[in-house]
Formats: structure tokens, sequence, C-alpha cells
């Protein structure tokens, strides 16, 4: 698998034409990534480089392209360029959000896994809990938690313009909301690219009246893309949490979330088995592992990782979901509940 000091090597091979000199050396590409079959970068100009533009893009591309299991190359334009040429690239560079003490991030290699569902359960047993929470929908493309928590009618209020615009989050259940669904039409499709999507994850972050929190808990989409590298790269985030069910395929698609988090130097919490056997209402001392067993433990213990919790499920959960009701708020005698709070005592260690 291609590595990125192999990437860098390559790139170093693109030269200014005013200096001579490579485009590594003036720190000119910044934020190299691979997370193979894709490739991040970030391009740096100066003003005065701004001719050479379509050149130097078409040249990472080509370059990144060469290697075998490199396919998608994403050029992210970073507009605050270097006067002076910069120097070597250093990393991100993180930025804390004013009063918000912890950060986690809740997220999966695939949808429908019950991501969502476990993210809102957390922030509301956080708030049971006693703690000032927060939860951002950094899922974009299918924000889902607004009607998790029935507020999918209300609207956030806004005041302000440009840098100095501000959101007031809806509160609800106990914890502050902000998510994309907020914001567009019941069924709208988001049809947008990395650089939009970057701009609004940053906005839910820093330009919204979080008020103090505790926690900030961030459901982000599945998968391993723009989003989650947007937020890595953004804010310093305590930890992550996985979540897979007990299924095959969700383990593969886990093990490339895993290793992206790591990449991105983001520590890992554990990891959240969901589905994983179905408790039925009459029966609750029986449980049928309707979709496998053991793919939490195993992925857990193939990274060296807590498996974290092993959420069943129960017709109440989505019974109470439909309502807007998150299980942790519903029916909080339930064994998924009871699980919430064990999870949520865990993060809070």
């Amino acid at each position: 698998m291609t590595k990125v000091e192999e990437a860098r090597d390559a790139l170093s091979k693109i030269i200014d034409v005013g200096s001579k000199k490579n485009l590594m050396e003036l720190g000119w590409i910044k934020n190299v990534r691979v997370l193979v079959p894709r490739s991040i970068i970030t391009l740096a100009l100066p003003s005065y480089a701004n001719s050479q533009r379509d050149r130097i893009v078409k040249e990472i591309r080509n370059t990144l392209l060469n290697f075998s299991d490199i396919n998608d190359v994403q050029i992210e334009i970073d507009n605050a360029s270097q006067p002076d040429g910069g120097s070597e690239d250093s990393g991100p560079n993180l930025q804390a959000i004013n009063g918000i003490k912890k950060i986690i991030a809740v997220s999966s290699g695939k949808g429908g896994v019950g991501k969502s569902t476990v993210a809102v359960n957390i922030a509301c047993t956080l708030a049971k809990l006693g703690l000032k929470t927060g939860l951002l929908d950094a899922d974009i493309y299918g924000p889902n938690t607004p009607s998790m928590l029935g507020v999918s009618d209300e609207s956030p209020k806004v005041y302000g313009s440009g840098n100095e615009q501000r959101l007031i989050p809806i509160f609800k259940h106990g914890i502050s909301i902000v998510s994309m669904g907020f914001l567009i039409e019941e069924g709208q499709p988001v049809i947008w690219r990395g650089p939009m999507l970057n701009t609004i994850i940053r906005q839910f972050l820093y330009q919204v009246e979080w008020d103090n929190l505790d926690f900030l808990i961030v459901d982000l989409p599945p998968g391993t893309g723009d989003a989650q590298i947007s937020l890595a790269q953004s804010v310093p985030i305590d930890g992550a949490i996985i979540v897979t069910t007990p299924q095959q395929v969700s383990l593969q698609d886990s093990r490339r979330g895993l290793a992206m988090f790591k990449q991105l130097g983001v520590p890992l919490l554990g990891v959240v088995e969901n589905m994983s056997g179905f408790i039925p209402p009459d029966q609750p001392e029986k449980k049928y592992e309707i979709f496998g067993k053991g793919g939490g433990q195993i992925l857990a213990d193939e990274h060296k990782l807590p498996l974290l919790a092993q959420i069943p499920i129960e017709i109440s959960v989505v019974s109470e979901s439909n309502k807007g009701i998150p299980i942790a708020i519903g029916d909080p005698q339930s064994l998924s509940a009871i699980v919430f709070k064990e999870l949520a005592q865990f993060i809070t260690k």
C-alpha cells in the first residue's frame, strides 16, 4: 500500500518554474494524505504563482495516479496562501472550540449500522448524567438526527453575517443540536464537493453558540471521506468510537474507518457492536443473533481496542425513535438504555 512518504517523495519532483525549487520545499503542497484508494493534498499557492495553477494541479494528479493503488486524487485549495514561499508541511493546525471540554466522534465504515442511533443516545445519556452536552450532526448528505430527536420542524435562530454569523442550536432532550437537516427542506439532496463541505463543517464547529459544553458528540457520515478529514484537521478530537454490526461485510468497511483515524492521528476509544441480537419483547430472556455474532470483538481484537458495548435489537428502539424519542429517554429500563448508560459512563472516565 502506498505510504505518505512515498507520495511526498514523488510530489517533490514537481518544480516551480520561477525559483526552480520543488513545491514540497516551498511549502506549496501541504497535508499529504493517502487513504487508499484516495489521496488528498492541500495546495497553497502564493498569488504570484497562480498562473501556474492549472499546470501544477495536472502534475499533482498525474503523479499520484501513477501509484497503482490510487485512483482518486482530491486537491484542496488553501486560499490563505503563503506570500514568502512558506515552509515544510507541518501537519494540520488544530483549533480548539472555546467552551467545549471534550469532542467525541462517532463513526462507521458503512451506512445502515445504527451509527446515528448510537450518537444520539450517547448524547442524551450524557445529559441525563448531568453533563452539558451538544450533538453535531456532521452527516451532511444524510442528516437523520432531527427526526430521531423529534425536532425536524424546528429552525435554529441565526444572527449576524459573514464570519460573524452565529447559529443558536435547537435544545431538546437535554442536549444542544445542530444539523444540516435544519437548513434544508425534507427530501432535498445535498450535492456538494469537498471545499463546500469543509466550509459548512467549520461553520458548525466555530460559528455555533455551543454555550460551555462538557461534551460535543459528533455524528459523522459513514465511510472515509471529506467530513472525517475536515473534522480531524480542524479540532482536537478526544476520541473516536467505531460502530459496526456482527456481519463480516460491516467489519470490512469498519477496518478502513479505523485505519483512517489512525493515519489522521485521532485517538480511538473502542468499538461498539450494534444489532448484536434480537430480543423478543414477550421473551426478554431470549436473544436471536440474526446478524451473526462476534464481529465487534473480532474488530476490537485486531486493533487492540476494547469492545465498549454490544447493543441489542429491541422493538422499543425503533418505536420510540419513530416518535422522536431516543431509547435512553423513552425506555430507560430497556437493555439498550442500560448499555448506553454504561457506554456514557466509560466516556466520562
